[in-house]
């Protein structure tokens, strides 16, 4: 028998959360198949059947924390597809349900089964047999429709449900209400959720961070991309986004600002030399920072390509943890999502990001006496004042500005 085990993940990373199984007790797998998504503090990963055979044992539940290290399956190299002798249970359960009458067969199904095997945790399926319950008939709370050990536990056939004097909703968990007896749902949070959470509250707990404010006039950038977005595209096979812009332009500002692309080491200030630039996207499983290396020695369109990539890696679930560590500096639109203001919070060892916001038409005064109506953007800048002083933060997003207002100097200065 041969023992999977939790690879070693990252430096920083000691545990992670079975987020689901994606082979079964008794399938046969080939080395190197993905037997197994791991939910992790930053991303998840896969793991791997690192030799062929038959998975004899699933040790951990979708849910389970487990440690690297740790054994989560056994897999019978010997066994193979079809051998009764690699996992009875598992043999003897394909063999029963086909057996069943075709009337009784017809009743059992349901939408979810689709006439198919039930989605089911092992333990669930081992249990379901000991007490002879059809595992098409059991309802589970979880958001893949995954039937897991205690939803047949907490099992109640159709007949006693029909028997009993309350209607099925008096049925419902606790968990389901709040405190003062009012509806109510309760989530368990997700690993990388919770680490969200932790590391935010940390960040403004640890920084002195204080915001400051500017806004920029963003008619020039946006006449830029108006005049060269179609030759942009057909040249480099990606659209000219604002997103380039701003990279550039915080890029010039560091330069000319370097504490804001430092860190903090016990009584040390560490100056990064390099400009790595985390760029925050938002997914399903929460907020993100993958980072664009060397930001300052790519073009316009290598920077969108580059943005492009990771934040498609990222909706996609396939951000490596080396997509993500480091970074020098981190800038988040708030905009895309229709925000036009917002402090944004520190990335953590990182002592300063960029805010984005809504481009929003508003009236400027051209002179004393003249207005136009000109597309305006609020941006902000978040500090660590333990070593950022507000000259230093000010003068930084004024000169952010004032390259944005002024993008031909991007070439020069970014």
């Amino acid at each position: 028998m041969i023992e999977i085990k939790v690879p070693e993940l990252a430096e920083s990373i000691t545990e992670g959360t079975i987020a689901q199984w994606l082979k079964e007790v008794g399938e046969y797998v080939n080395q190197g198949d993905f037997i197994a998504e791991l939910e992790t503090d930053k991303v998840n990963l896969e793991i791997t059947a690192e030799h062929s055979g038959v998975i004899k044992e699933l040790k951990k539940e979708p849910g389970d924390t487990v440690e690297v290290g740790e054994v989560i399956a056994v897999i019978d190299a010997e066994g193979s597809e079809g051998d009764s002798s690699a996992e009875p249970e598992a043999k003897e359960e394909t063999k029963s349900e086909p057996e069943q009458p075709k009337q009784e067969a017809k009743q059992d199904e349901t939408p979810d089964s689709e006439g198919g095997r039930p989605l089911a945790s092992p333990a669930a399926r081992k249990l379901a047999r000991e007490k002879g319950i059809n595992l098409n008939e059991v309802s589970t709370n979880d958001p893949t429709g995954r039937v897991r050990k205690q939803d047949v536990e907490n099992y109640q056939p159709k007949s006693e449900a029909k028997s009993a004097p309350t209607p099925k909703k008096a049925d419902t968990p606790a968990a389901t209400t709040s405190d003062d007896g009012k509806p109510a749902e309760r989530i368990k949070m997700s690993r990388r959720r919770q680490t969200i959470a932790k590391r935010l509250v940390e960040a403004q707990q640890t920084a002195a961070m204080l915001t400051t404010f500017n806004e920029v006039d963003m008619t020039a950038v946006m006449d830029v991309r108006k005049r060269r977005k179609d030759a942009f595209l057909e040249k480099n096979g990606v659209k000219l986004g604002f997103m380039s812009f701003f990279s550039k332009a915080v890029i010039g500002a560091l330069k000319e600002f370097p504490l804001l692309n430092a860190e903090i080491q016990g009584d040390e200030i560490l100056m990064k030399k390099y400009y790595d630039i985390g760029i925050a996207v938002s997914t399903d499983n929460g907020l993100v920072v993958p980072v664009v290396r060397d930001a300052d020695k790519l073009s316009f369109a290598g920077i969108e390509k580059e943005i492009g990539n990771l934040g498609k890696k990222a909706r996609d679930n396939k951000l490596a943890l080396g997509d993500l560590q480091g970074g020098s500096f981190t800038i988040t639109n708030g905009g895309t999502f229709g925000s036009l203001m917002s402090t944004p919070i520190l990335n953590a060892p990182q002592v300063g990001i960029l805010g984005m916001h809504k481009i929003q038409w508003r009236p400027v005064a051209i002179d004393q006496e003249n207005f136009e109506n000109r597309p305006m953007m609020y941006i902000a800048l978040s500090y660590d004042h333990r070593i950022v002083d507000g000259k230093e933060a000010v003068g930084f997003l004024v000169r952010v500005k004032e390259l944005l207002e002024d993008p031909e100097s991007l070439l020069l200065e970014g």
